[in-house]
């Protein structure tokens, strides 16, 4: 079901069954995503959202490459100031916005590292199925040293719980999706070379289900996520992205350095 298709860097769709399944590639990069690959990503989500036969709609990472690590690292040298990172983050945002209001079930299969935006984009759809050994996370205390924006938080922290999500992002850790099945963060666990059996399991039972039930219990859902009030935090984003940590963050990881953090 989810075996990738191509090994060329890219979002590329298919449609199996009244299922649109949308692969992150970016071969030997982790499938981390280029700008290009998030102007791909939007439009198919936009393509997705007008159509009407679709049951529901799968984002996977390619190959052995896992689900996607975040943002490809040599794109964020255009930040060049506060303003730059803010705007980035609200494009991500924007893709994200637009995971949620598709009128289907949204589910991420991830297999290998959901980092970065990968997390962001995993934990914004509605169900996440795993293979035994991917892990989950927000490195950037350690990397780059730029913030998330509190919407993610937010969406992070109801899914895996409050104290969890706190410690991961505080301390850099990456969890594996083994420990993440108790709090529903993780929905199906997939036994290593499993997932697309357990994939196609959970699919079949989608196709098998009222579709308008479907869609209005999609929409119910998370309208209830959504009566949460998320905090503003524009100004802490402009505070990251506009320091030179952030900066310093960029150079060493693309020279595989440690960076040295001056606290401004």
């Amino acid at each position: 079901m989810i075996e990738a298709t191509t090994t060329s860097v890219g979002v590329h769709a298919r449609t199996d069954e009244g299922v649109l399944v949308l692969e992150l590639a970016h071969p030997g990069k982790r499938n981390a995503l280029t700008w290009t690959m998030y102007e791909q990503l939007a439009r198919h989500l936009s393509e997705a959202a007008a159509r009407t036969d679709l049951v529901a709609v799968v984002l996977t990472g390619a190959g052995e490459d896992g689900f996607a690590a975040g943002t490809d690292i040599g794109s964020l040298t255009d930040l060049l100031s506060g303003q730059d990172g803010l705007d980035y983050e609200r494009r991500v945002g924007a893709v994200l916005d637009a995971i949620r209001a598709l009128p289907v079930p949204t589910i991420a299969a991830v297999r290998g590292p959901a980092v970065g935006a990968g997390l962001a984009i995993a934990a914004t759809c509605d169900v996440i199925v795993a293979e035994r050994g991917a892990v989950f996370g927000a490195p950037i205390a350690r990397t780059v040293g730029n913030c998330l924006p509190a919407a993610v938080v937010a969406r992070v922290a109801s899914r895996m719980g409050v104290a969890r999500a706190t410690g991961m992002l505080l301390t850099a850790a990456l969890i594996p999706a083994e420990e993440l099945v108790a709090s529903g963060f993780v929905f199906r666990l997939a036994e290593e070379g499993e997932l697309d059996a357990t994939l196609s399991r959970l699919l079949t039972g989608l196709r098998r289900s009222a579709p308008l039930t479907l869609r209005t219990l999609t929409a119910t859902t998370r309208r209830v996520e959504s009566a949460l009030p998320v905090p503003d935090n524009d100004d802490l984003l402009l505070l990251a992205y506009g320091s030179a940590d952030f900066q310093e963050g960029v150079r060493a990881f693309l020279r595989k350095e440690r960076p040295e953090w001056k606290g401004r």
